[in-house]
């Protein structure tokens, strides 16, 4: 099997610890510094609180289905094709679930506000699309794919928890998953469930630092994760979080 060519140039060989863990569970945890130190320059501090930052500007979801204000998202497609390095980003379109994987929001396109060009195009941000098509090109090799980058901010006060997965333990319909923390603010809860498809429990982990970032076999497993509240019930709490999906074009 060949290596994975990532973006820059910089490949991820076969026997990468992460693309066997993947392979052989369906799921991996990568702690923030190991990836940090994937991403180069682009997993610096400073390159990384610019991109955090862009979380205070998202907008409030507003096809929730259970009346919820507590989401706050941006969205924006990319496509990568098969042997070509890269992702190149898509005119802007709605997000589209069907019920089957979302039972509370699925059925209809959402439009949410695009993430901004300049994080869109950022280094950042493609580095870590990077990291995570080389894990689904060792999952289906040889595949176009269309891919979905969401930025989520879950708020929660007292006596109204945020509800990170409200359609609960699910698959999104896609080939692989990346989710990854960029800010716990005043928070508890948030755990992160793996179960396989009969509902068994896999594993239990919470992303608590930047970067702690979880890859998942979309296909094999299932995930969700717990509802949050603010550690001090007086001040503000957020759950921010980068998704990025893989799923054959």
């Amino acid at each position: 099997m060949s290596a994975a060519l990532l973006g820059d140039g910089v490949t991820m060989q076969p026997g990468d610890p992460l693309l066997a863990e993947v392979a052989a569970r369906g799921f991996a945890l990568l702690r923030g510094e190991a990836l940090a130190a994937r991403l180069g320059a682009a997993g610096e501090a400073a390159a990384l609180d610019e991109f955090a930052t862009s979380w205070e500007r998202l907008e409030t979801d507003g096809f929730m289905a259970d009346g919820g204000r507590y989401r706050r998202r941006r969205l924006a497609n990319y496509a990568a094709r098969a042997g070509v390095p890269g992702h190149v980003r898509g005119p802007h379109r709605p997000h589209f679930q069907a019920v089957v994987h979302n039972s509370l929001n699925g059925g209809v396109e959402r439009w949410f506000a695009p993430v901004e060009q300049p994080i869109g195009d950022g280094a950042t941000l493609h580095a870590l699309l990077d990291v995570g098509r080389a894990v689904a090109d060792r999952q289906v090799p040889g595949k176009d794919w269309f891919v979905e980058v969401h930025q989520f901010r879950i708020e929660a006060v007292a006596g109204a928890p945020g509800y990170p997965t409200p359609e609960g333990v699910h698959h999104d319909g896609v080939d692989l998953v990346l989710i990854g923390m960029v800010a716990r603010t005043n928070l508890l809860g948030g755990e992160t469930l793996i179960t396989n498809n009969a509902g068994g429990e896999l594993a239990r982990f919470t992303l608590q630092d930047r970067l702690d970032t979880a890859f998942i076999d979309d296909a094999r497993v299932m995930h969700g994760v717990t509802p949050v509240q603010p550690a001090d019930p007086g001040a503000a709490s957020c759950r921010d979080v980068l998704v990025i999906t893989w799923k054959r074009a």
